[in-house]
């Protein structure tokens, strides 16, 4: 093989690889999106129900133990669960609910009885498995879900 003949067969390695690449990074796109979707929700869409905020926001969880009180399936929301919390010190006043996509918890349901920890982050609220501290759901402040949304990328 000539030294042309080589450069020509690497060029056309090269342009079949690059064209296979644009397929593979939207089915990963795809997966991730799909996954995160799964386990994320925006706060409004996912949280409320809750009395302990003097203002009216309804939004709030403080951070901490929950006992699950109730789980049901969500009203108007097919293949949603909602949970309804309440601090585990047992004050009443921090009660609240939150919707859960069933395909969160696809791998552990979270029964009555049950604590899940509720930690306050940055991007929203984290909702864990009392007993793992594994999380299975993310409700994000609004802004931020609208960031995670799927949007179609041209190369």
């Amino acid at each position: 093989m000539t030294f042309t003949n080589l450069t020509r067969a690497l060029a056309l390695a090269l342009a079949a690889a690059a064209f296979s690449i644009p397929a593979h990074a939207d089915s990963v796109a795809s997966s991730a999106s799909s996954a995160g979707s799964a386990s994320s929700g925006s706060i409004s869409d996912s949280i409320g129900g809750s009395s302990n905020s003097s203002n009216g926001d309804n939004k709030r969880a403080e951070t901490g133990p929950y006992r699950v009180i109730d789980v049901a399936q969500a009203p108007a929301k097919a293949g949603v669960t909602r949970i309804t919390l309440r601090a585990a010190a047992g004050d009443a006043a921090t009660e609240f609910w939150v919707d859960v996509p069933d395909r969160a918890l696809a791998d552990r349901r979270v029964d009555k009885g049950q604590i899940v920890q509720v930690n306050e982050r940055v991007y929203g609220y984290e909702f864990a498995y009392g007993d793992t501290h594994k999380p299975f759901f993310l409700a994000l402040q609004d802004d931020w879900y609208r960031e995670l949304a799927s949007r179609k990328v041209t190369i």
